[in-house]
């Protein structure tokens, strides 16, 4: 049985979601980023970083969110869509998109926003850096934007991976009171009506994240 560790947050949504879209009987175990549950010894055992999502598939245990996306894709949807094949230019493109979200749009600033807003009692206030950081987002986030402009989609004109990632921040920035632009509010509002992100969001929001 595969299990998939946290919930509640817009990091753990993704492997939720591509789950559902691939339609994998799975075990979710709902677990948030700041409840003292992923500082347990088992959980540790899993994850030594104590943190989520994390994917449990047999003896395989895989952290990070756009590992464990593009895992489910490889190996239980190869012939789906949601994932370009290895060794092609679209997969390269992919590829690119991923490191592209999770530094720029997500490490980067959004969380940045989250450590120094959401959880300032840890790290600290930092209103200059807030303020960075959203600026860092809207002009990264362009990119998108423009690479979007006559396509719905970010690679090879189909619904991928790389969609669920892309989707999964600018929700996130929403909920932030970032303004997006009309086109990536289009974007979102188009595969967030797919049937895999309602009940992915169900799922992954009916727990609170503990901050």
């Amino acid at each position: 049985m595969i299990e998939i560790w946290g919930g509640a947050t817009s990091r753990t949504i993704r492997p939720h979601w591509m789950a559902h879209e691939l339609s994998l009987d799975y075990q979710p175990k709902l677990i948030g980023s700041r409840t003292g549950e992923t500082q347990t010894q088992a959980f540790r055992l899993l994850n030594p970083k104590e943190k989520i999502p994390v994917l449990v598939d047999g003896e395989l245990l895989l952290s990070e969110s756009a590992a464990i996306v593009t895992y489910l894709a490889d190996t239980y949807g190869r012939d789906s869509g949601l994932i370009p094949k290895p060794y092609t230019p679209q997969r390269a493109l992919y590829n690119q998109w991923l490191s592209f979200i999770q530094m720029e749009l997500d490490a980067h600033t959004l969380y940045v926003i989250r450590k120094h807003r959401d959880l300032a009692n840890l790290y600290g206030d930092a209103p200059v850096a807030i303020e960075a950081a959203i600026a860092g987002f809207n002009k990264q986030v362009n990119v998108a934007a423009n690479a979007l402009i006559s396509t719905h989609y970010l690679v090879d004109d189909q619904f991928t991976g790389a969609d669920i990632m892309l989707v999964s921040v600018l929700t996130w920035a929403v909920a932030y009171g970032i303004d997006i632009s009309p086109r990536l509010a289009e974007y979102s509002q188009l595969h967030t009506t797919r049937p895999a992100f309602k009940t992915a969001a169900e799922l992954n929001f009916s727990i609170s994240s503990g901050a």
